[in-house]
């Protein structure tokens, strides 16, 4: 049998599942290649050339949701899949809120770039490494990754809905500490995605601050005692605050559960005025931003939270029939965007008296109830308005919803790694004390 195109696998899987008794089924197909320089301790250790093959099939017999994922598209494996599907199917327990997404519009997407520049790749990369050895000779690469990666992936489901989207970009990303003699910084990285190679590396994003910074924690220190203070949260810490609303307050698991402290804020106000938080796939910062959802519909830009106020829930098509909210409007826990506010950063951080300056937050999952307790990582104390002392062994603990409700200040600056846009945000009433 001849090698079929992502769209006859998908008319072939659809057709499978129906001839099978599904009543309504779905598919997402993809192939992907990454052609990818690896770096190790500092020196070029592999060129490689990556396949990546996918099939997500899902199908709903009698009510009840049978799903299976390969990463092989021959006929044999479909044909398994599709067998395990409806197995699954069948032993399953009927749930009227599964659904496929209806027929609306079907498109085509292409964000090709126009094949890759490997010669180029290798040398932003090669150049990267001696601008480390040169600025930072202190610092150590763990591991450098820089890679061109191509794809295409197809939705279709028994609606009619198809949906396509072709897409190449650039990316890279770097693991790194800093060493002299005995001591040692904490591990620190930085990724980022670009459709373009016309910026040095170093030079992307929060990339070289990161970076200067590992090499200032060489020498750390703890704080004298506990205290409650102010910290200022940079972009490159975006899962401790903007991840764990998302998880805790607004997703399908969350209010389904009827845990989250959100459920019945829809339209609301539960932040500070200054927080708009917005989910923004088209963003012209974003570089692989969903053109559709998982399951089935076309992706567009939806603001979460706007001026403080509840507008939205980041709901798949299973969340809102069993909650009997909207579907969010994209998958929502991806390209997030917090609007800049009307401080700079340097006015940001002369008015702490004494707080934290956090680039990265290591601790247990959240509490349903929004309270957060775990280490600060690579960070730094802020004393009278000045960034002082790398710190080490320093708890951070604090109530989420809390602290949104009455922000300090937002920067007036964003940094953008391919992939959010965030700004640096000045939290208060946290506690802050050594281990």
């Amino acid at each position: 049998m001849s090698v079929m195109t992502l769209n006859e696998i998908a008319e072939y899987v659809l057709a499978s599942l129906k001839k099978a008794g599904a009543e309504k089924a779905s598919c997402v197909t993809a192939r992907g290649r990454k052609e990818e320089f690896n770096i190790e301790a500092n020196k070029f250790t592999l060129l490689r050339t990556l396949f990546d093959d996918a099939l997500s099939i899902k199908a709903l017999y009698g009510g009840r949701k049978g799903v299976a994922s390969i990463n092989k598209l021959d006929k044999d494996s479909i044909d398994k899949a599709v067998e395990d599907c409806i197995t699954l199917a069948k032993a399953g327990t009927p749930d009227e809120a599964e659904d496929i997404a209806e027929f609306i519009e079907n498109k085509n997407f292409n964000r090709s770039i126009g094949g890759s520049q490997m010669d180029k790749l290798f040398t932003r990369t090669k150049d990267f490494l001696e601008q480390i050895k040169d600025e930072y000779p202190l610092i150590m690469l763990e591991g450098v990754t820089s890679a061109f990666s191509s794809g295409r992936g197809v939705y279709a489901n028994s609606n009619g809905v198809v949906f396509s989207d072709e897409s190449e970009c650039y990316g890279m990303g770097s693991m790194f500490v800093a060493k002299d003699g005995e001591k040692s910084s904490s591990f620190n990285g930085y990724g980022e995605s670009m459709l373009s190679l016309d910026k040095a590396f170093l030079d992307m994003g929060m990339h070289r601050a990161l970076i200067e910074e590992s090499v200032r924690s060489l020498d750390t220190r703890m704080v004298d005692k506990k205290f409650v203070g102010k910290v200022i949260v940079t972009p490159a810490c975006e899962d401790m605050i903007w991840d764990t609303l998302l998880d805790c307050f607004m997703s399908d698991r969350s209010l389904i559960e009827g845990t989250s402290r959100w459920k019945d804020a829809l339209g609301t106000k539960v932040a500070d005025s200054k927080l708009t938080m917005r989910s923004v796939p088209h963003h012209p910062s974003v570089v692989a931003g969903e053109r559709y959802t998982g399951d089935g519909y076309e992706s567009f830009d939806a603001d979460l939270i706007k001026n403080g106020v509840l507008e939205a829930f980041a709901l798949s098509l299973y969340g809102a029939n069993k909650t009997g909210n909207k579907r969010t409007k994209n998958t929502a826990f991806s390209n997030i965007e917090v609007v800049a506010g009307d401080v700079a950063l340097a006015d940001m951080i002369k008015g702490v008296d004494k707080g934290i300056l956090l680039n990265r937050f290591s601790g247990a999952s959240p509490s349903p109830s929004g309270d957060v307790s775990g280490v600060a990582k690579n960070s730094f104390l802020i004393e009278n308005g000045k960034v002082t002392d790398a710190l080490s062994e320093t708890m951070v603990s604090f109530n989420i919803v809390d602290i949104i409700a009455d922000i300090v200040a937002i920067s007036k600056e964003q940094a953008t790694n391919g992939s959010s846009i965030l700004p640096w945000c000045c939290f208060d009433g946290i506690t802050i004390s050594g281990k």
